[in-house]
């Protein structure tokens, strides 16, 4: 790239850089260098023998995420297991998926306000809990990976592919989903498989035969899925506080809950769940306000559906499309496999954000690229309107947890002194702060880092 090139297509460069450094800055700002919640079970399954064989080549090995072996072995290792460093890479996986998303809007020379306002929904801090829980790093890097794979696909279906795009197509699913995905292998799957059949059906009209490189897209997809299936039959799973019985007698005890509870999980995208209880709280806004929020955001599906099918944006780029369907298949797959917790809020977590956002994403984009070709003021000041109520939704989210990143910082410098001396706390003090449900366990796990200088005790 020329430096006339660089200097026009500079914002799609920088706003990515500055949404890195922002989350940078707020994981140091928010959380400590101190392991807790689902680190317990990650020290006690792998610490300290980080290289033994028998905890890596175990029948349920892609559940595990195999990329975390390496780099736990590195960070045991080298820097005496830093939650810092597994919070430094979540952000850089997200930074990443960002210059990927900022590549493919240069490309498609979205307008720069367009952009900016993809950008400040993408690094918005409604994802925190993800963001401070240094275990979930790789998630970030695995939608960094999905959004790759689906802007090669994206290029190659415009015309504009590169060099060695076809080999990638085949060989990113095997990289993908057995080595980095882990459970979300499932939407990314099923999103391609959809592309592959649309694009393939679309051409075989146009063409009058097929094209055989679908069929092998679909097979190399396949293969790492049915591999991580077979892997995950062996897995066994724990869900604290979740109900194990049969979904007829919830049905009938609170038949409004899956309806709530899918309603809720759009509203989340709009404002944070803690975001939102804090202005019910204040008396600013009606706790009803969470449906009306949500339903709006399902009508902007349905809306960013039907532009890209009214305006035939597809022919020109499949990537929006993608993502509208992966978001969608997100929520689907969060009601399916949470509504055992029984909480129709439980959408709303922060730490589905990230599975959620993809779709918004889906959204902007359609718009944005749509922008100068949308016929009639009134879709226009309808769509500008939602813009505006997610851009203050999410602003408010970030407000609230750049304001209180102090007080998560201090819980974290409790939780710490604690596992100085937490043979001095009873049971229900350690389950409170160190978030886990087994006392015992969360001893042991202290115990392995303090017998070997890890951590906390690493000084």
């Amino acid at each position: 790239m020329n430096k006339k090139s660089i200097k026009e297509n500079w914002i799609y460069y920088a706003l990515p850089l500055a949404g890195f450094l922002f989350v940078f800055w707020y994981v140091r700002a928010a959380a400590c260098d101190m392991p807790y919640s689902d680190y317990i079970r990650q020290i006690i399954s792998y610490l300290p023998d980080v290289w033994n064989p028998e905890k890596f080549f175990v029948a349920d090995i892609l559940t595990r995420i195999p990329v975390n072996f390496p780099v736990r072995a590195f960070n045991v290792e080298v820097l005496g297991f830093s939650v810092l460093f597994d919070l430094m890479l979540g952000a850089a996986g997200l930074g990443l998926a960002g210059v990927f998303l900022g590549g493919y809007s240069r490309r498609r020379k979205l307008h720069t306000g367009w952009f900016l306002w993809l950008m400040l929904l993408f690094f918005s801090l409604n994802k925190w809990e993800m963001l401070t829980n240094g275990t979930g790093w790789v998630h970030f890097l695995a939608f960094a990976c999905f959004y790759y794979h689906y802007i090669v696909f994206d290029r190659m279906e415009s015309g504009e592919g590169k060099k060695g795009d076809h080999i990638r197509m085949m060989a990113l699913p095997f990289f993908i989903t057995l080595c980095v995905a882990g459970p979300y292998c499932a939407v990314y799957t099923g999103t391609l498989l959809l592309a592959f059949g649309f694009c393939g059906a679309r051409k075989r009209i146009l063409t009058k035969k097929w094209d055989k490189r679908y069929g092998q897209y679909a097979v190399c997809t396949l293969i790492p899925l049915f591999l991580y299936m077979w892997s995950s039959s062996f897995a066994v799973t724990e869900h604290a506080g979740a109900y194990d019985g049969p979904v007829l007698p919830v049905l009938l005890e609170q038949p409004m809950l899956f309806v709530k509870f899918f309603i809720k999980s759009f509203a989340g995208m709009a404002v944070g769940q803690e975001a939102f209880e804090e202005l019910v709280n204040k008396g600013l806004i009606p706790y009803a306000c969470v449906y009306g929020l949500g339903l709006l955001v399902m009508m902007a599906y349905a809306v960013g559906l039907w532009l890209n099918f009214r305006y035939e944006l597809y022919k020109e780029t499949i990537l929006p499309l993608m993502l509208i369907m992966a978001g969608g298949m997100n929520h689907v797959l969060i009601l399916m496999s949470r509504w055992i917790f029984l909480r129709d809020s439980y959408g709303m977590s922060s730490r589905y954000a990230l599975q959620f956002q993809v779709g918004i994403l889906g959204i902007v984009l359609t718009a944005g690229l749509l922008w100068d070709r949308l016929k009639g003021k009134w879709i226009r000041i309808a769509a500008a309107a939602w813009c505006v109520i997610m851009l203050a939704g999410n602003f408010y989210t970030t407000e609230r947890e750049i304001r209180i990143a102090h007080n998560r910082k201090e819980w974290g410098m409790t939780v710490e002194e604690m596992a100085r001396d937490y043979n001095s706390y009873d049971d229900d003090e350690l389950k409170t702060w160190f978030q886990y449900k087994d006392p015992e366990r969360i001893r042991r796990a202290l115990k392995i880092l303090e017998d070997n200088h890890l951590n906390v005790f690493r000084n």
